[in-house]
């Protein structure tokens, strides 16, 4: 890039859910790709909801069994699955250490959260502190006590946290989103929209994102 040049801007519009180990792992590359791109492009990242376990009755079941009757595998094989992506995750500074523990949950309110959390310019930041309560402690990411304490841990206002998940704020706004990027075909997360035009799928690699990129951007 020559001096003085403007910076190139990428906008990434980021569809996952919190429930799904591999948003985390996809960000966490990501985040790698951006560092390495930092001297060519701007980026702006936004966060868009997306459910893998919609139904919000019950108090989930334990992830492996869950994982095995979904897929029609063994528990053994669910396990060893997990196993893989713990690895992929400590090479990251991923916290996944209770990953097999957790239970299936529903994972509305803690969009909301991200929403509003989002006003406050820490939208980020309320979603990584999510996936560490959830895969690196196995904690029931539906309650609102956990959720307040994802919120305290950030340097947002719990109590105002709590009015927010007391009322239906944000609701509308998280259904609309997941409304939105269903039409558009997104059926896997995590999900990439590039500068609101291309689609990347997947945790991909460092260096696949770091090409996309670089393509994308000598397009337009």
């Amino acid at each position: 890039m020559l001096p003085g040049a403007p910076m190139t801007t990428v906008k990434i519009d980021i569809v996952s859910d919190i429930a799904c180990p591999w948003c985390a792992i996809g960000y966490a590359r990501l985040e790698k790709a951006m560092e390495e791109l930092k001297e060519e492009m701007e980026f702006t990242i936004e966060w868009h909801a997306f459910e893998l376990n919609p139904d919000s009755s019950g108090n989930g079941e334990p992830i492996l069994q869950a994982l095995s009757r979904k897929y029609g595998r063994s528990p053994e094989e669910m396990q060893e699955n997990q196993a893989h992506m713990m690895k992929i995750a400590a090479e990251l500074g991923l916290n996944f250490s209770k990953l097999q523990e957790r239970h299936t949950r529903n994972t509305f309110d803690a969009h909301r959260l991200v929403k509003w959390a989002g006003e406050q310019g820490k939208q980020t930041e309320m979603k990584m502190a999510c996936f560490d309560a959830y895969f690196g402690h196995a904690l029931n990411i539906s309650d609102v006590d956990v959720l307040a304490d994802c919120v305290e841990a950030i340097g947002l206002d719990s109590d105002e946290a709590r009015e927010v998940l007391a009322s239906d704020r944000y609701a509308d706004t998280v259904r609309e989103d997941e409304a939105r990027y269903q039409q558009a075909g997104v059926s896997a997360v995590p999900a990439y929209i590039i500068n609101q035009k291309y689609l990347v799928s997947g945790a991909q690699e460092p260096n696949t994102l770091i090409g996309a990129f670089r393509e994308i951007t000598s397009e337009s």
